[in-house]
């Protein structure tokens, strides 16, 4: 559903649901990682850093219930998995990207900002 300008956001609107997955803390860290290429859990944390391995499965395993990510499971002693962006988590790769380079290029001055107008 749309308002009346035609904008996407009212709580019946797949275009909110997108915009509240990414939204996610760690989601589009997670989805920019393994843009990069597919990963083992553990290579994830590592690379990410600050996030536990309990967030990162329950961040994997939501994107991957969105369709975003996808779990390989290898027959393999001892077991391996690895997680590896699925055709419509490639398509995040841009907007990503676009975002990262903003946010490289405004973080400083936010930072600023918030230091300017501390409470």
């Amino acid at each position: 559903m749309h308002n009346a300008s035609g904008q996407g956001f009212l709580a019946d609107c797949p275009t909110r649901l997108a915009v509240e997955i990414i939204a996610e803390k760690w989601a589009v860290i997670v989805l920019f990682a393994l843009s990069l290429q597919p990963r083992r859990p553990g290579d994830l944390a590592q690379l990410i850093g600050g996030i536990s391995h309990k967030v990162l499965t329950q961040t994997l395993r939501r994107l991957q219930a969105y369709g975003l990510v996808e779990r390989h499971a290898f027959a393999e002693a001892p077991p391996r998995v690895e997680y590896s962006l699925t055709q419509l988590g490639q398509t995040l790769v841009e907007p990503i990207k676009v975002l990262t380079d903003w946010a490289r290029d405004n973080g400083e001055a936010i930072v600023d900002f918030q230091e300017q107008n501390e409470l």
